[in-house]
């Protein structure tokens, strides 16, 4: 394989994590999204239904952590941190896995933080390959952790 991609500046941010983003989660947005995907549990749509089971308020489906929460002239809530100059020009969602540790409910808000967690390299069929691994921990307002994703990024 040619010479290393990681530069210094990506290895000394292995495990630094990111700023956090804030995410509301409201009843709406809990409905549009268990709709959108094609959940028909009624612990998405119906509060009654949701605290007979022992929610503490309307479930949030999987995959819905919250709407970040956007603030007119600040970080973009959708920006992941710090880029690198990474020299091939294609992209792709190498996987993402979610494990749930706590119930997500409406009115619940919500904190993320990423971090990098390892950069591999090798060789594809369509040529050398940069691997990004993230990890990201969602957070509730009383301190919980709720979840925690991994997933990895292709470029190459």
């Amino acid at each position: 394989m040619a010479e290393s991609v990681v530069t210094d500046a990506m290895r000394a941010a292995i495990g630094v994590e990111g700023p956090p983003t804030i995410a509301e989660v409201t009843a709406s947005g809990i409905r549009l999204f268990a709709r959108a995907v094609g959940h028909a549990d009624p612990a998405f749509y119906d509060e009654a239904a949701a605290k007979e089971r022992g929610y503490r308020g309307l479930l949030a489906p999987p995959g819905y952590l919250g709407t970040p929460v956007y603030r007119p002239g600040g970080r973009d809530p959708d920006e992941l941190g710090q880029r690198y100059e990474i020299p091939y020009k294609r992209i792709l969602n190498g996987g993402t896995t979610y494990e749930y540790m706590e119930p997500v409910v409406a009115g619940d808000v919500i904190t993320s933080r990423s971090r990098i967690t390892e950069f591999r390299e090798r060789a594809g069929s369509m040529g050398p390959m940069l691997i990004t691994y993230r990890e990201t921990l969602f957070t509730r307002q009383d301190g919980k952790v709720v979840a925690k994703m991994r997933g990895n990024i292709i470029n190459y």
